[in-house]
């Protein structure tokens, strides 16, 4: 499988498996956006991961950024990056580069 492939298949992981546990958690408590940061927020081990996802997420957007010129329509990775997350705008960024080579 070639590297593009794979990180286009891995873009549909990063975007499918996130979306699955927002989904569930829409599906039990409705858009509750106060309990979703409670619950993200609750505990230590919670803070990490929101932590470094959301200093990921910026540094990926720098990247993006930087690397623009080399990709069209880099636009749709930080979409992707804001609406469904890293997991699925980092992936997404490197198939579009890949794709451009």
């Amino acid at each position: 499988m070639s590297t593009k492939n794979i990180y286009f298949t891995l873009f549909i992981l990063g975007s499918i498996i996130p979306y699955y546990e927002f989904i569930s958690f829409i599906l039990k408590n409705g858009l509750d956006l106060v309990l979703l940061f409670d619950q993200l927020l609750a505990t230590p081990i919670s803070r990490f991961f929101a932590y470094d996802v959301i200093i990921s997420a910026i540094v990926l957007l720098l990247f993006i950024l930087k690397e623009k010129d080399d990709v069209k329509n880099y636009w749709l990775s930080i979409v992707v990056t804001f609406a469904i997350g890293v997991s699925a705008g980092l992936p997404l960024f490197l198939y579009q580069k890949e794709k451009n080579n």
